[in-house]
């Protein structure tokens, strides 16, 4: 039996009769602060390359993910081996130049640009006919400032109309020189700022990035913006 399997079974014995009180109790929503404890914690073990520990909070990650599919095959939903079965086919699906007839490809770039059109063509086949906004649906905890820079993402990507929402002018501006150690300065002071004059910098942040998206849903819907 492999060690995947073995996990599988100490999860479904620790939700079992006679398993653990903690573990029959829990639910997805209860688990979502634990998932983003134990990511959290994952990625503090990468910004130091410390392999030790990033094996074992690799393990903690892939608890939550088994946890959360035993929960979903105890409910009838899916189970494991269903998670694990539709990754591969989306990997595979995704990688036409390794997996299929498709010529290849020789830059990361190239494999990016390969991945986001198949992706498209995924979501509108699955898209409602009433979904008019020209964004991707983003999770609404994604932190703000990784929900900013996917908004920002989806705005290049598209070409979208965004000149009433924000200066294509001042961002350029803002990116040239930008560097990793300036951009960190830049962003502490601007928390520390926050901070000092009792402002929510990550609520702040994602009104921002929703108040352009507003703006520029409202330009391709042909709505004149508020």
């Amino acid at each position: 039996m492999s060690a995947m399997e073995d996990l599988r079974q100490t999860i479904a014995r620790l939700r079992g009769p006679g398993g653990c009180p903690w573990d029959q109790e829990q639910t997805h929503a209860s688990l979502v602060r634990c998932l983003i404890d134990e990511v959290s914690e994952l990625i503090e073990t990468i910004d130091h390359l410390d392999f030790d520990h990033m094996r074992e909070e690799l393990g903690d990650v892939l608890i939550q993910v088994v946890f959360h599919a035993q929960l979903a095959a105890e409910a009838g939903h899916f189970t494991l081996e269903d998670v694990a079965r539709e990754v591969n086919e989306k990997l595979v699906r995704r990688h036409p130049h390794v997996f299929g007839d498709a010529a290849r490809l020789g830059t990361a770039a190239d494999v990016i640009v390969t991945w986001d059109k198949i992706k498209a063509t995924e979501k509108r086949a699955g898209k409602s006919p009433d979904q008019k906004s020209p964004f991707k649906s983003l999770p609404p905890a994604l932190p703000s400032l990784m929900y900013a820079e996917a908004v920002w993402k989806q705005i290049e990507k598209q070409a979208l109309p965004a000149e009433e929402a924000v200066s294509r002018e001042r961002v350029q501006t803002l990116a040239e020189d930008l560097d990793d150690a300036t951009l960190g300065r830049r962003l502490f002071e601007l928390a520390a700022a926050a901070r000092i004059r009792g402002l929510d910098a990550e609520g702040a942040l994602r009104l921002e990035a929703r108040r352009v998206m507003g703006v520029v849903e409202s330009r391709v819907n042909g709505h004149p913006s508020s």
